[in-house]
């Protein structure tokens, strides 16, 4: 399957407004659902327990929970796992003492022959792990700036962020919408779809850029428009069939993989949207606007000067 754009007339840029008010949308929903439903923070950032059953026989949700049940356990989340269902990893908030471990052990060994394994995160672990995961972030976000303002310039590095920040508050908000475990994994995604998203913005802007160097004059905001929505044209083909290759690979991921890399994959695919679409239609049209107004500045800065030359 192959796109070209290159010669059909589409005016992206006059839809800018349209847009800008997606995301503001989203931003909107995000922040709401944020203060309503929050979350749903896995152990790797919430204290608590995993323990894994393992069985040599198909195994169901209900069947572990009751068993868990008998001897006066109540796991808050159960998922199946293995090619036939025979492992079960049971999630439990705040952390199971070594006596309550040794008891579910001991229980699911008699039960089952084989001893299941238990993981526990302290609440000081679980802060730390989401500071880390904050910090790496910025990181990225910061050496991202620096690195886009050197190969071209500020309002470029600002303009990248933007996008990136509507990438991974989008993948939130729809995390938080469907109440998905947020796990390690998930902070995973974000940096991968943080890497895809401001490769894909390098290359609109590179067009923009080389586009500009090739423009016989800039002198208004309609040059600038026309040289954007022009390079938004020449690259829309490569963003699109880039996406679809990669979309292909993490929607096999998230149907046939296991329960453990699924929450990877459906955020990959959802970030994978709003990279393409913050790359292509977010970062390069608040570039545009920003840019606009620094032209118009700097035209209104020679009208003075040369008032005050001719007085």
């Amino acid at each position: 399957m192959n796109f070209n754009f290159e010669r059909k007339n589409i005016n992206f840029v006059k839809h800018r407004k349209l847009f800008f008010t997606i995301p503001a949308a989203i931003a909107l929903i995000g922040i709401i659902l944020l203060s309503t439903l929050g979350l749903n923070l896995g152990i790797d950032f919430e204290s608590g327990s995993r323990v894994e059953v393992m069985s040599e026989e198909t195994l169901t949700a209900d069947e572990v929970y009751d068993e868990f049940a008998s001897i006066g356990y109540e796991p808050d989340d159960i998922t199946m796992a293995g090619d036939d269902n025979e492992m079960a990893h049971a999630r439990f908030i705040g952390v199971l003492d070594q006596g309550e471990i040794a008891e579910i052990q001991e229980h699911f060994t008699e039960e089952y022959g084989a001893e299941p394994s238990v993981g526990t995160v302290s609440p000081q672990v679980g802060q730390e792990l989401a500071m880390n995961a904050l910090i790496s972030v910025m990181i990225a976000s910061v050496g991202i700036i620096i690195y886009v303002s050197i190969r071209f310039e500020f309002l470029y590095g600002l303009a990248a962020i933007l996008a990136l920040l509507h990438d991974a508050f989008f993948i939130i908000t729809v995390f938080s919408l469907t109440q998905l475990e947020v796990n390690i994994p998930f902070i995973a995604a974000v940096l991968t779809i943080v890497g895809y998203s401001i490769n894909d913005t390098i290359v609109t802007f590179d067009r923009i850029r080389e586009n500009m160097k090739n423009a016989e004059v800039i002198e208004t905001f309609d040059d600038l428009a026309k040289i954007v929505n022009t390079s938004l044209l020449q690259t829309l083909a490569r963003s699109i069939n880039t996406v679809l290759t990669v979309v292909f690979a993490a929607g096999a991921i998230f149907l046939l993989g296991g329960e453990g890399i699924r929450t990877f994959a459906f955020a990959l695919l959802i970030g994978l949207v709003a990279g393409t679409y913050s790359s292509l239609f977010l970062a390069s049209q608040v570039w545009l606007v920003w840019k606009g107004k620094q032209l118009e500045r700097r035209k209104q800065k020679e009208a003075l000067a040369e008032t005050e030359g001719e007085a």
